[in-house]
């Protein structure tokens, strides 16, 4: 079985519509939904943002329902000039960019693991699967709505993903983060954290960012109006490629 989590239910609400067979389950005030999506038995939670609420979320997950991958999927802010509004990050090394457990470890070092960074499993396959959504991107994300989010020619990329319990919306944290992790591509709330869990327990872990702002100044975008109509799409064209 594999387990799809992401941080708001809209990110997910395109593949709730899509599952079959559904039973719910209600533990730590989340619902655990399973089920068949093309063809495959998964199980869809949305975590709540943070890295603590995806964190547990994941333990639970994975220590009361038999998972062999977990998929984080849902909406970061970009923070490299490359990426616009639409673009894919398939996650390939995961950070925590506010982790400072200084002077016992360096920074961004994660305690007792001894790791500044974790690596995502099947990113290649999901990359693949991103790369073929995008060429029919058109048959998920109506004209009207990628012209309302000035959606022109999305594109995908490998690339690293810092986590932090912070909402990055200036030029000025931008640029500290360029300069504290120069690989990072795009910035979010749950995705390190869901990684470490993963790591911990050696389940397969892999992670999709669909690009919702800059994550600067200009950050105004309507999350939730943007995960329902965009992201929560995009990850149900990116999985059915990745599930055939």
């Amino acid at each position: 079985m594999i387990g799809i989590i992401s941080a708001m239910q809209e990110e997910i609400q395109a593949l709730l519509h899509q599952l079959q067979n559904v039973s719910t389950t209600v533990k730590g005030m989340r619902t655990y939904y399973a089920g068949t999506l093309y063809n495959r038995k998964i199980i869809l939670v949305f975590s709540r943002w943070g890295k603590v609420a995806s964190a547990a979320t994941t333990t639970q997950l994975i220590n009361d329902f038999d998972v062999n991958e977990i998929i984080f999927t849902g909406v970061a802010g970009g923070i490299i000039e490359e990426l616009n509004i639409g673009d894919v990050v398939i996650g390939k090394n995961l950070y925590q960019h506010d982790l400072n457990a200084s002077p016992f470890y360096e920074r961004l070092e994660i305690p007792i693991l001894k790791k500044k960074y974790l690596k995502t499993t099947n990113a290649n396959q999901l990359l693949e699967a991103t790369v073929h959504f995008i060429k029919n991107y058109n048959n998920y994300i109506s004209t009207e709505d990628a012209r309302n989010f000035n959606i022109t020619k999305p594109k995908v990329i490998l690339g690293d993903i810092a986590s932090g319990d912070q909402f990055i919306s200036s030029v000025k944290k931008i640029k500290k983060l360029n300069k504290l992790i120069p690989t990072a591509t795009c910035v979010e709330m749950e995705g390190a954290a869901v990684a470490q869990v993963c790591y911990e327990y050696n389940v397969p872990f892999s992670i999709i960012r669909i690009i919702s702002d800059k994550a600067n100044d200009n950050a105004t975008i309507d999350f939730s109006k943007f995960s329902h109509k965009i992201a929560s799409y995009y990850a149900l064209g990116i999985l059915k490629n990745y599930f055939a």
